[in-house]
C-alpha cells in the first residue's frame, strides 16, 4: 500500500474543522520548506513533495465533501 493511501484513509477519519487545520498547518509548513529551499539553506526535497501531496490531498477530500461525493466524519467521539 503506497504512503498516500493511508494518508487519506487517516484524513478521512477526521472532522471537516481538524482537516482545514492540518491543511494550513501544512501549507505553511510547505511554504517555509520552500522559502529554505530556494533560499539554498536546506534541500529536503523528499519533504516538500510529500507536502505538496498532503496538501492537494487534503484540499481534494474537502471538495469532495463539499459535493457530497465522499462525507467525512461529523463530530468525533470523546477522546480519554
Amino acid at each position: 500500500m503506497a504512503v498516500g493511501e493511508n494518508d487519506a484513509k487517516k484524513l478521512r477519519e477526521l472532522t471537516r474543522e481538524e482537516i482545514e487545520i492540518r491543511l494550513r498547518e501544512m501549507e505553511e509548513e510547505y511554504q517555509n520548506l520552500r522559502l529554505r529551499s530556494s533560499l539554498k539553506q536546506e534541500s529536503n526535497l523528499v519533504r516538500v513533495r510529500y507536502l505538496r501531496r498532503a496538501v492537494a490531498r487534503a484540499k481534494t477530500l474537502l471538495h469532495e465533501d463539499h459535493l457530497g461525493i465522499h462525507s467525512l466524519a461529523t463530530q468525533k467521539t470523546g477522546k480519554k
